[in-house]
């Protein structure tokens, strides 16, 4: 504990002075800040400080006094954004020196961050851009361990970087490895449930069946609710899609269970025999548990997230053609009445399927024009969806990219810094 001083505590940084209480101190959101409390000597003091005025009880740390300002609005406010005019590798310099993290800042600032170290081909910043020796930043670490995470708190943060970051150890590597056999195991059974010979093999092995797909749902439905007890915020975890996913997969078989209970039997031809394999089959969702354990999903989902508007345009732009070309392709074949009739055009919503396959593929070949005028739409139909699905395509795809190397980033700098943290 602090043995000297005064009981307000001064810190000038950059010229700037900020005064606290040695209680402010003691539980300051910067852990280098907060192990001044911690100090018992001067020498230790000066081990976190530039110099100490033992007089005035004040320390002095050489850094950027605007950025601290920053600093100091995330730690009244809880957001940090970059100081406008400052290099993002600057200022997260020294958010890494006041032991801030990129998690610390604000979702858009962190998309900067990781452009700016991509486009320098950075993936961290060593111990000599912050400013301190590696057996300082060491203890750095190891003290906000003891610190900020003792006792209940350190075990819930351990097992939630264990079960939401497969990255961040051994033992969660093993989880996600077992997690993604039985996404496997349970595709590959329900793939095989819809072959012909599956109800014959299943009579005969009606317990290992029900064995194998009980253990399946048992192990989703434990680390559903594990990861869900050990999350640090159960509305934003309930909120994420992901999660939703898992439920929706997971639901299905309790309901199969409880109306089989009921006396339901699953292969009825009533409404509810046509719910049981509806809900069996939205086990398929399981697929999107892989997302968690492979980046390219990931880059994929995020990829969707951002070219949004991109995909809505896209959407437009296919649907408009549609509308225009599935009209006059029914007036050429069918409505004028010319002497040859195609039935295959009898309505504008049949005459959409050929023009929707039209642009998009080079048609299956069930429906096609057999006037000339309809051949020449035929051929307008064919180079227009070429041209319309081509002008988005380039947004999307480097979209693509700046998403795949973002994340790359992010999980290199992730495992990097979960690797330094014991697992005790």
């Amino acid at each position: 504990m602090m043995k000297f001083g005064k009981s307000i505590c001064v810190l000038n940084v950059g010229g700037t002075r900020y005064a606290f209480s040695r209680e402010v101190i003691k539980d300051f959101p910067l852990r280098r800040v907060s192990r001044l409390h911690a100090c018992a000597t001067e020498k230790e003091v000066l081990e976190l400080c530039d110099d100490y005025d033992r007089d005035r009880n004040e320390f002095f740390f050489d850094r950027h006094a605007q950025v601290f300002m920053f600093i100091m609005l995330y730690v009244r406010s809880g957001k940090l954004r970059f100081v406008p005019g400052v290099c993002e590798l600057s200022f997260y310099t020294e958010m890494l020196y006041w032991g801030l993290e990129s998690a610390h800042l604000d979702s858009c600032c962190q998309k900067r961050l990781d452009d700016r170290m991509s486009d320098i081909g950075l993936e961290s910043l060593s111990e000599e851009d912050i400013g301190l020796p590696a057996d300082d930043t060491r203890s750095l670490g190891e003290s906000e361990q003891r610190v900020a995470l003792t006792g209940r708190a350190r075990w819930l943060e351990m097992m939630r970087k264990t079960f939401e970051e497969p990255n961040s150890s051994i033992v969660a590597q093993l989880l996600a490895s077992v997690s993604v056999i039985f996404v496997l195991v349970s595709m590959i059974m329900l793939c095989a449930s819809t072959l012909p010979d599956w109800d014959t093999a299943k009579r005969k092995t009606v317990e290992e069946h029900r064995v194998v797909e009980a253990v399946c749902i048992g192990w989703f439905t434990a680390e559903c609710i594990l990861r869900f007890l050990v999350a640090r915020n159960k509305w934003e975890f309930m909120r994420r899609p992901l999660n939703i996913i898992d439920v929706i997969a997971i639901t299905p078989y309790y309901v199969t269970m409880a109306l089989a209970r009921a006396g339901i039997p699953g292969a009825g031809l009533g409404v509810a025999g046509i719910i049981l394999r509806v809900l069996r089959m939205m086990r398929v969702f399981w697929l999107m548990k892989l997302a968690r354990h492979f980046l390219g999903l990931q880059t994929l989902g995020l990829t969707l997230r951002r070219c949004y508007r991109e995909m809505v345009m896209l959407m437009v732009f296919v649907f408009v053609a549609m509308a225009i070309y599935s009209a006059l392709a029914q007036l050429l074949e069918h409505g004028l009445n010319l002497g040859v009739q195609n039935n295959d055009y009898a309505s504008i919503p049949a005459a959409a399927w050929w023009v929707i396959i039209s642009m998009t593929t080079v048609g299956y070949g069930d429906v096609y024009p057999v006037t000339v005028g309809g051949r020449v739409l035929g051929g307008l139909c064919v180079v227009s969806g070429i041209v319309l699905l081509a002008l988005p395509i380039t947004f999307i795809y480097h979209s693509f990219v700046q998403c795949y190397h973002e994340l790359k980033l992010r999980s290199a700098r992730c495992a990097r810094s979960l690797s330094s943290e014991p697992l005790q």
